[in-house]
């Protein structure tokens, strides 16, 4: 089986399981398992060992293994990373405290922050000044920098971020401080804001410094240990980390900057529909990624997911921007919600069902799991209500136990509403779909887009689940279930290129324009990232993608405007006008006649090619063959239980129709076709639900 084929393997690390995709030639196999928080490697190696022998393979086979995971996230939004302390410039201690000074919600005056990773208490400043330009006003006070050093050690500080005023014109001060703190602090993490983000912003900016460093330990750590531990298991491949950008990058690159890894596991989900969005001429696609813990929504428009440069962690309001913590990155636009199926259910002091954003992850677990978790979860209701078999769940690994889930229910949510177990199960279902649904009618908005004209490209373990209900809400007609969709992230980090994104600050006006010093800047920041990317290219053709951040001046947000790959000449200066003015009136309706326009920041992104997916042809839909078998499905409109078929999805081939309500079961997921759809396979073995006609 591997003789002469490239042996690639994907593993995404979520917070309740753990997936794992092996690729030999143009084999795939699959596996699930339960992640294992405390050392999260261990599930890897563990479902590393299960899919090779299903292959007959050995470690020492892999060519490439590329890794995601949302431990990043996790550790940020539960607290759980390094003692973190902030170093910045006298009289700027609290920065991350002022924010931008607005408000998410301008007439609450309750609203709730999210916590700073870095408290007050562990905020420090010392004498230094660099004016925007990059001059030095104030040297920097060396001596103040090491005396907070055994200020530090008796803290117990494990990570450290410095962040001086204007440090991305010039780093200086910054790198010095920061070698000083290695000098006197050896082993200390430090991460300094003009290498992590240099761009103009200080709160943003300090803000990404700050979440870097606490995540840093615990990612580095990681990264060491399953380093060291495919080693000992004769690995002798290439290893990459998918970015939040949806690129991949060295496992060197992520340890410095582990801050890029805060969606990668997401990214990897945004890329898996873009190839299947490609694969099928679906040109406007809303991909809907539902796991064990978190639920994404992402837009995805000829073929290509929506990017930003901010991207906010630990939302306080779960659909307000500028609640979260702000991490600015190069990052695959989504949104995304604590809505799992180890999202916890209960009902609140108004007499409300409500859903996440707790969970019960993989330990222990929603309560059929049979593992000790008491309270019920998403995945509770859907066994209660019999849209999963509890045999097959996880390809027959994990033997779940519906009488726990009726249990939990019953006096989670039943009993304090006087709702049987299975009225309480489609209660947290409709909850969770509408929270679900809320997300994409918010998303879209936020982006210009009708929702209802996509079609929802539905993965993860439990999206194929809701993504009937969630469609049926909001007036979607078209769903797709890809092939492998319960690993649908990990199947999309073996699509990813291997890129890597620099941003830069630098003003500069078009009416003032240094074309030499630009283009300068611009071949500087291309080789820093060809440098990147090149040795996990391995020879493969490389493409960069140039662009500079343009507004008219003193106004507050930017747009990208993509440049030529090539040093610039004052005849561009006319086309970059007219790029910007044509961008700008495609956003706002109109643009303003002989108005002054700067650049605040350029970027420059090195990549491989992606794989291209080949385009699938049509098929002749037929009946489907005999159902396999059947389940008691509880059908709360009806308030009662009906019979409907099961059919197994490796056993129905191209064009097989069924009419809904029914369920698809296949060891990774199960699909539940509401009555509103009929279902057909198509001729890349995808689930495609059309809503029936009325």
């Amino acid at each position: 089986m591997l003789e002469g084929a490239e042996v690639r393997l994907a593993v995404d690390i979520g917070g309740t399981f753990t997936d794992i995709v092996l690729d030999v030639g143009e084999a795939r196999k699959t596996r699930k398992v339960l992640t294992t928080p405390q050392r999260p490697e261990q599930a890897v190696l563990d479902g590393m060992r299960l899919i090779l022998t299903d292959a007959h393979a050995h470690i020492s086979d892999i060519d490439v293994f590329i890794h995601g995971t949302t431990l990043a996230t996790n550790a940020i939004i539960e607290r759980r990373g390094a003692k973190t302390a902030l170093i910045a410039t006298d009289g700027f201690r609290d920065v991350l405290d002022i924010g931008t000074e607005s408000r998410y919600d301008q007439y609450d005056l309750t609203i709730d922050k999210p916590r700073p990773l870095a408290p007050r208490s562990l905020r420090f400043t010392v004498p230094e000044r660099i004016d925007a330009h990059g001059a030095v006003r104030l040297p920097l006070d060396e001596t103040a920098v090491r005396a907070l050093a055994p200020r530090l050690r008796e803290l117990g500080v494990e990570s450290v971020a410095i962040a001086f005023l204007h440090s991305y014109a010039n780093s200086a001060h910054e790198r010095r401080a920061a070698a000083i703190l290695a000098e006197e602090m050896p082993g200390i993490s430090v991460t300094v804001s003009s290498a992590v983000c240099p761009e103009i912003r200080e709160y943003e900016r300090t803000s990404t410094a700050v979440a870097n460093a606490y995540v840093q330990p615990l990612i580095d750590g990681y990264l060491a240990r399953m380093a060291d531990a495919l080693q000992v298991e004769q690995f002798r491949g290439a290893i990459y980390l998918v970015t939040s950008g949806g690129g991949v990058t060295s496992i060197e690159t992520a340890r410095r900057f582990p801050v890029r890894l805060v969606e990668s596991g997401p990214a990897g989900g945004a890329i898996f529909s873009a190839q299947i969005a490609a694969r099928l001429g679906e040109s406007k696609v809303l991909s809907f990624d539902m796991g064990g813990t978190t639920a994404k929504i992402c837009l995805i428009e000829k073929y290509q997911p929506e990017t930003s440069r901010v991207f906010e962690v630990d939302r306080a309001a779960r659909f307000l921007k500028g609640s979260g913590l702000p991490v600015r990155i190069p990052v695959i636009e989504m949104v995304e919600i604590g809505a799992g199926g180890g999202s916890i259910a209960h009902v609140d002091a108004m007499k409300r069902v409500t859903v996440g954003p707790e969970s019960a992850s993989s330990e222990p677990g929603p309560a059929c799991y049979g593992r000790g978790g008491q309270r019920p979860a998403v995945t509770d209701a859907d066994v209660a209500l019999g849209m999963i078999d509890p045999d097959a769940f996880a390809g027959g690994t994990i033997k779940l136990d519906p009488e726990l889930s009726k249990q939990a229910l019953l006096r989670a949510v039943g009993e304090p509403l006087g709702l049987s177990a299975e009225t309480a199960a489609y209660a947290v279902h409709e909850v969770v779909c509408e929270n679900m649904a809320s997300a994409a009618r918010v998303h879209a908005v936020e982006r210009g887009e009708i929702v209802g004209q996509h079609t929802l490209i539905a993965f993860g373990g439990a999206a194929p689940l809701h993504a009937a209900r969630v469609a049926e809400k909001i007036g979607v007609s078209r769903v797709i279930v890809p092939s492998n969709a319960g690993v649908g992230s990990a199947v999309g980090f073996l699509a990813a290129p291997i890129a890597y994104e620099l941003v830069r600050s630098r003003h500069v006006r078009l009416d003032d324009f240094d074309t030499q010093a630009v283009s300068d800047l611009l071949l500087e920041m291309a080789t820093e990232a060809r440098a990147l990317v090149e040795p996990g290219a391995a020879g493969a053709p490389m493409r960069e993608r140039r662009a500079a951040f343009m507004r008219y001046v003193g106004q507050g947000h930017e747009i990208t405007v993509e440049l030529p790959n090539r040093p610039l000449t004052s005849a561009d200066l006319a086309g970059l006008r007219q790029k910007f003015e044509a961008d700008y009136s495609a956003l706002f309706e109109r643009s303003i006649p002989g108005a002054a326009i700067e650049v605040l920041s350029w970027s420059v992104l090195a990549t491989t090619d992606a794989r291209n997916p080949t385009v699938v042809a049509a098929v002749t839909r037929k009946p489907a063959a005999k159902a396999s078998g059947s389940r008691k499905f509880f059908d709360g409109r009806a308030g009662e239980v009906i019979e409907i078929p099961l059919y197994r999805r490796e056993d129905m081939a191209p064009g097989a129709t069924i009419a809904g309500p029914a369920v698809i079961a296949e060891d990774e997921t199960s699909t539940f076709v509401s009555t509103s759809f009929d279902a057909h396979i198509d001729g890349a073995g995808s689930i495609v639900m059309e809503r029936k006609a009325a």
